[in-house]
């Protein structure tokens, strides 16, 4: 979180009174800027800062007569002032206060997005190590493939949100932007060290150039970001639902004490948090269009954006910031059934290792086609029979020719798959 405000949660960030703080923090600090310009007298911002203060109640009572938020805001702060609110918000328009403001927000929200991924990355790295050497099935299209373990996927899931810390990383640096550059950024009636002053103070970069508002590419990547982590989140959330079917059940969110799965049903237990984990990452890809949407505007400014705005950026972090800690949730609890997994590894009586088998025979001079037609007539066999997929092998003389009984014992063994695992963790740095 940014040096001058004291945030203790996401939604926060996003209230009337915070935002309105941080309004009045920009219009004091204008003022010292422009009394360090030796625009207005030296003593002025001290006198207006003992006085500035504003109302919410009452900026909501005028702000239903001028239907203008920042005016309302402004005329509201300027009765506390009194005869000094004549240098109040002078050369600054509406959306100097309201891009500005929303840099701080996003900032801020960036802040604790960024802690939520870090406490994932650790839970992540703790249960990967844990399930580093527990075999299970792996899966292409939904059927069996071939082996490897569970803490391979955890693995994976860890260096995909290793990759989308630095993406938040990178967004949140380019949204701390703020600009104070006047009507249709000109500085018409305002200076660029103005900006500078009242921008460095705020812990924002003040944008190269701007029209009467900042860019909304900026905000756009921003959205996309979130977006993407999110889908990052179904993506993990929808590999447990499957694992969570009872006919698989290799893994399954937590089941709290109490808690019940079906009002019909007492037996059932739902993957509930997962399946809200997927849904809200729906919300927050078609916030990240909406965010697009509102890149091209009227000329130096229209106001189509903002009304979007005002939902998509509050919910999107608030949601992703509720994702995050609901996925840690889920993680932390995660139910891991072992045995399972061995029951589903031997589920197609040895099919998974027809890749080694065909491998072996190419070893012994077969063409692929011809060795792949073998293995796949032995394999087929074993769909249809249920029967022992080396035993066919065995028992199939154009096989045999090739393999003998201690080739085929040696293809059907764990380690040949496993032998790297430990290699793709060390690439991953866990």
């Amino acid at each position: 979180m940014i040096e001058r405000y004291s945030l203790p949660q996401m939604n926060s960030i996003w209230q009337d009174e915070f935002k309105f703080k941080v309004m009045l923090d920009i219009e004091m600090l204008t003022l010292e800027a422009l009394a360090k310009e030796k625009k207005i007298p030296a003593f002025i911002p001290k006198r207006i800062r003992k006085k500035a203060k504003f109302n919410l109640k009452k900026i909501q009572e005028i702000e239903k007569k001028t239907q203008h938020d920042i005016v309302a805001f402004v005329t509201n702060v300027a009765q506390y002032i009194g005869a000094d609110a004549k240098y109040l918000h002078l050369g600054l328009t509406s959306s100097d206060l309201l891009d500005t403001t929303l840099g701080v927000q996003l900032k801020s929200a960036s802040d604790i997005l960024l802690d939520d991924l870090n406490r994932l990355l650790k839970v992540l790295a703790v249960k990967a190590k844990k399930y580093k050497d527990m075999v299970c099935i792996g899966r292409t299209h939904g059927v069996h493939a071939e082996p490897t373990t569970f803490g391979l996927k955890l693995v994976l899931w860890y260096d995909e949100m290793s990759r989308n810390l630095e993406r938040l990383k990178l967004a949140k640096e380019e949204i701390s932007v703020g600009k104070i550059s006047g009507a249709v950024g000109t500085y018409a009636n305002s200076e660029p060290e103005i900006e500078d002053y009242v921008c460095k103070k705020l812990g924002l970069k003040a944008a190269k150039i701007s029209t009467q508002i900042i860019q909304r590419d900026i905000y756009a990547v921003f959205m996309a970001r979130l977006a993407i982590i999110g889908s990052s989140l179904e993506k993990f959330a929808t590999e447990i639902r499957h694992l969570q079917r009872t006919e698989v059940l290799e893994a399954e969110e937590p089941f709290g004490k109490g808690q019940k799965g079906s009002s019909a049903m007492p037996h059932k237990r739902n993957p509930v948090i997962c399946e809200r984990i997927c849904g809200l990452s729906r919300i927050l890809r078609g916030n990240a269009l909406a965010a697009m949407e509102n890149v091209a505007l009227w000329h130096e400014r229209d106001i189509s954006h903002s009304s979007a705005e005002r939902i998509i950026m509050p919910d999107s972090t608030i949601l992703l910031d509720y994702m995050l800690n609901k996925f840690i949730e889920v993680v932390n609890g995660l139910n891991v059934y072992p045995e399972n997994m061995l029951k589903n590894l031997v589920k197609t009586r040895g099919l998974i290792f027809s890749q080694r088998a065909l491998l072996a025979l190419m070893d012994k001079g077969l063409p692929r086609p011809k060795a792949y037609d073998l293995v796949q007539k032995n394999a087929m066999k074993t769909w249809k029979e249920g029967s022992d997929f080396k035993d066919n092998l065995a028992n199939d003389p154009a096989v045999s020719r090739y393999l003998d009984k201690k080739a085929l014992e040696k293809i059907f063994t764990l380690d040949y798959y496993l032998r790297n695992v430990n290699k793709i963790y060390k690439r991953v740095g866990l």
